[in-house]
């Protein structure tokens, strides 16, 4: 196989920016395109360089059973996001899927029982994790400059207004609080019934990458719904976690759409504590990232130049969306479905940042009870390619 040829399910902004980013890289063809709306069908092959030969399908049932469809890039907003991907598994299909993974255990475990059972590629494209401080976080934890890491913090205050919330069934555009009275025709949308905590991987994945470590209890409180900034919409305004790990480390997680923030404070806010020092993230646009080591003379912590961007990144990251971490997920998905370099955010590692989130948002529905993760990973209490009994 010279080429990944790509079939694109979800023709939204992600999706349409994905397929902008696949016909620029090496490696990639894309071959088919799939949407419910047509607009978006038309505005997605509008966007390829050449159309001729790219099929067009309106139900996702007939672009899995396209023998030229080598690979899903699964860029849907939806609840049965995770049985798509596990549906794509078990037809042969390789799978890139957007955050997050899936909406229930059930759908987390059909995922890698079909990954494991077809021996195709799973990729949660989780860009943060790539992200150029996160990788001088893992050094420093590695390195035990921090001492033994005791509390780690994240938080995803994802505020976009209210246009994501109403969408046109028949154009695919999506409409603010304010402009509802005179379109009548536009529907709520998924995310009125998404629990926020399960947007929680763009937190835990880069922060489970620093720890090297897996989360395996979790218990959550959430404020109540509908949103008191938005009585509109069906969400709560903001969703906490707080979780342990199988090393120990305490951590606290927040996420929310719908709680207004200034924009220059961005979506992220991450913080590591150990016993010989911290490092935190800025926290506004005008802030630094901090640091304090005990060991370094130092009274007070010190400003940081770390930055999204990476200082190692070729010149065809640049530009490429999310700090320019995007370029990263489609170059590793690449690689793995040729054959040239296995993922390291493996099938196993993305259901370990997919499923405390999940389990988060069933401790709220369940009054803040304590729930424990199940480990993903094959052994003696099941096989590779065994539910779990």
């Amino acid at each position: 196989m010279d080429d990944v040829r790509v079939g694109l399910a979800g023709l939204g902004h992600r999706g349409l920016h994905w397929l902008r980013r696949l016909r620029q890289m090496e490696g990639y063809r894309v071959v088919a395109v799939c949407d419910p709306i047509a607009a978006l069908r038309e505005r997605g092959l509008a966007a390829l360089d050449r159309r001729d030969g790219v099929a067009a399908y309106a139900r996702y049932e007939d672009l899995l059973v396209d023998p030229k469809v080598d690979a899903i890039a699964l860029c849907v907003r939806s609840l049965s996001q995770g049985a798509m991907a596990a549906q794509a598994l078990e037809a042969g299909k390789h799978v890139n899927a957007e955050v997050p993974a899936a909406h229930t255990l059930e759908d987390c475990w059909r995922i890698v029982v079909a990954a494991e059972r077809t021996g195709r590629v799973y990729q949660l494209a989780e860009q943060a994790r790539y992200w150029g401080f996160v990788d001088a976080w893992r050094d420093l934890v590695a390195e035990g400059r921090l001492g033994r890491v005791t509390f780690c913090e994240g938080q995803y205050i994802g505020y976009y207004g209210t246009r994501q919330f109403f969408q046109d069934p028949e154009t695919g555009h999506f409409y603010d609080v304010e402009e509802l009275p005179a379109h009548p025709e536009a529907r709520p949308t998924c995310l009125h019934v998404m629990p926020p905590i399960h947007y929680l991987p763009h937190e835990l994945s880069p922060m489970l990458k620093v720890l090297d470590d897996r989360v395996v209890e979790v218990t959550a409180m959430s404020t109540g719904s509908p949103s008191y900034s938005h009585p509109e919409i069906g969400q709560p305004d903001i969703q906490v976690a707080l979780m342990k790990t199988e090393k120990d480390v305490l951590l606290r997680m927040a996420t929310g759409f719908t709680q207004p923030v200034s924009h220059a404070r961005g979506h992220h806010w991450y913080q590591v504590m150990g016993t010989r020092g911290s490092v935190e993230w800025k926290r506004s646009g005008r802030g630094f990232p901090l640091m304090w080591t005990a060991d370094s003379q130092m009274h007070d912590v010190a400003e940081m130049d770390w930055r999204y961007e990476r200082t190692d990144a070729p010149q065809e990251a640049r530009g490429s969306g999310h700090g320019d971490a995007d370029h990263y997920v489609h170059t590793a998905f690449r690689d793995a479905v040729l054959g040239i370099k296995p993922l390291a955010f493996d099938v196993y590692r993305a259901m370990e940042t997919a499923a405390p989130a999940i389990l988060a948002a069933d401790s709220i529905a369940q009054g803040t009870r304590l729930m424990r993760v199940p480990d993903f990973r094959p052994g003696v209490a099941r096989l590779a390619g065994e539910m779990p009994r």
